[in-house]
């Protein structure tokens, strides 16, 4: 099949010729056609399969006749990246239709939003973002034909189901809806049950890791991580690679790590400003730099081409999202690799992901890379006094040891007067109440900080006698009160 075959109005034509698009993908060939007519669909397909075209080219093609200059086709998708995708998508692909076609997102001046507003004939945005010109009344979506759920799951996994309802009200009933996801939990099926009339449902192929990517892990300690992520990168013929972390701070401090190896990197996480990401992804799209590490807010629907290679150096939470993450590479057909650096916490999901594989992933090890070296290579320096071990005592009841001034902690048992310390001195005495040593800061006390030459260490039992441990138990492990009782009972 061409995209010829459509009979899509000739204008498109050009932008898919500008597109570099020769024949469509699965999804597009199933949805394009029914979206012409004008129906009301749910568009299931694996990451990287051209979802975006399939519901950007019929609504061009519908938008060319008829009015211009107002907003007549919306698409909400859930990140600013993904948002600022689709836009240029549509630019591209209607560069001869004279459409317009404007970005609505946070983290950006409000003010040139609203003048292309005024004049866009597609909105493409965030629902938080939108909602916000809607209550300025810079936002008319009276006149709204088709109307587009992009990335349906992520939104609803971003909490943005309230404001995806909201806006809903403010589109007319009388509408075209698609709704397009990588996968389809049960509070999709609800939602498209409310907004999808009598909807056809296209899937091309099973929601699973795409087919040619390959999988590999390595199992290590999350203190060998960073040493052998470098190591990987410096050992493998890559092109691009994204490299997905959990969490925001960690994305930034490893790619600040592997700028310091020597490995062009940048960040894409939550805390950067949208110009700042913006900035990153461009030259990571544009070669500039090798390494993209990133939150899970770049592993749904950014379009990289040729990315190489993908590391999980966090494993994700859940296999959909192992799904999304590794979508990047091995697009189009082209041969991807995955790269999942695990733990011992992480064997569960593993077992997830190979059962939705159908087979075990290869275990590999990272070549130049041992976990010894990890371990010489963060060696610590000789401990300082603070850092040494706590010297132990057996000591008798009666007859606690002084604290050791400046030492962690000073352990005895029985009763006595607890000497100077340190602030966090400890002694281990079975009383849990008496005289505090002096802090070497201020004169508080070692345990809590308090001024206390009568302070209260925690822990039951009493009379004079030194700091007791937390618990207030003796170095058997027995509480004071228990020790008594046993000799009572002797």
């Amino acid at each position: 099949m061409l995209f010829s075959d459509f009979a899509l109005d000739p204008r498109i034509g050009k932008g898919i010729a500008a597109a570099g698009y020769c024949s469509p993908t699965p999804i597009q060939a199933q949805a394009i056609p029914h979206v012409m007519l004008g129906r009301d669909l749910m568009g299931l397909a694996q990451t990287g399969t051209g979802k975006t075209a399939a519901f950007a080219l019929p609504i061009l093609h519908r938008l060319c006749a008829g009015p211009r200059g107002r907003a007549r086709a919306l698409v909400l998708a859930p990140t600013r990246e993904l948002a600022e995708q689709i836009r240029q998508s549509f630019d591209v692909l209607g560069s001869g239709s004279g459409l317009r076609c404007a970005a609505v997102y946070g983290g950006v001046g409000i003010n040139p939003q609203v003048h292309a507003l005024r004049r866009a004939d597609i909105v493409v945005a965030c629902p938080g973002r939108l909602l916000d010109h809607l209550n300025r009344g810079t936002a008319n979506l009276s006149g709204v034909e088709v109307l587009v759920l992009d990335e349906a799951d992520h939104m609803f996994d971003m909490g943005f189901l309230p404001d995806v309802r909201r806006i809903l009200k403010a589109v007319p009933e009388k509408r075209q809806t698609l709704l397009f996801s990588a996968t389809m939990p049960e509070a999709i099926r609800t939602l498209a049950e409310e907004t999808l009339d009598d909807p056809l449902t296209v899937r091309a192929g099973e929601i699973r890791p795409v087919e040619t990517v390959a999988h590999a892990l390595c199992s290590l300690r999350q203190t060998d991580k960073t040493p052998a992520l470098k190591a990987f990168l410096r050992g493998t013929d890559t092109n691009s690679v994204l490299v997905f972390t959990r969490t925001k701070h960690r994305a930034k401090t490893l790619a600040r790590h592997l700028v310091e190896a020597g490995v062009p990197s940048d960040c894409l996480q939550g805390n950067m400003s949208q110009n700042r990401r913006q900035a990153a992804m461009d030259a990571f799209r544009n070669g500039k730099i090798k390494v993209l590490v990133a939150t899970d807010i770049a592993a749904r629907g950014i379009d990289v081409n040729l990315v190489s290679h993908v590391v999980n150096f966090d494993m994700p939470d859940t296999v959909e999202a192992y799904t999304h993450r590794i979508g990047r590479t091995g697009r189009a057909e082209r041969a991807g690799f995955a790269l999942t650096l695990v733990t011992g916490e992480d064997e569960g999901l593993v077992r997830a992901v190979e059962r939705v594989l159908g087979r075990r992933i290869e275990r590999t090890r990272i070549p130049g890379f041992t976990p010894a070296q990890a371990q010489a290579a963060a060696a610590p320096q000789p401990a300082s006094d603070f850092d040494r071990p706590d010297r132990r005592f057996s000591g008798r009841p009666g007859k606690a040891p002084a604290g050791r001034s400046g030492g962690r902690d000073t352990r005895g048992s029985g009763y006595g007067r607890g000497g100077s310390g340190s602030r966090d001195a400890r002694g281990n005495g079975d009383a849990s109440q008496g005289y505090g040593g002096d802090g070497a800061r201020g004169g508080r006390d070692s345990r809590d900080g308090r001024d206390a030459r009568y302070s209260e260490s925690r822990g039951p039992g009493r009379g004079r006698g030194g700091n007791g441990p937390r618990d207030g138990r003796d170095r058997d492990g027995r509480r004071s009160d228990e020790r008594r009782r046993d000799v009572r009972a002797a």
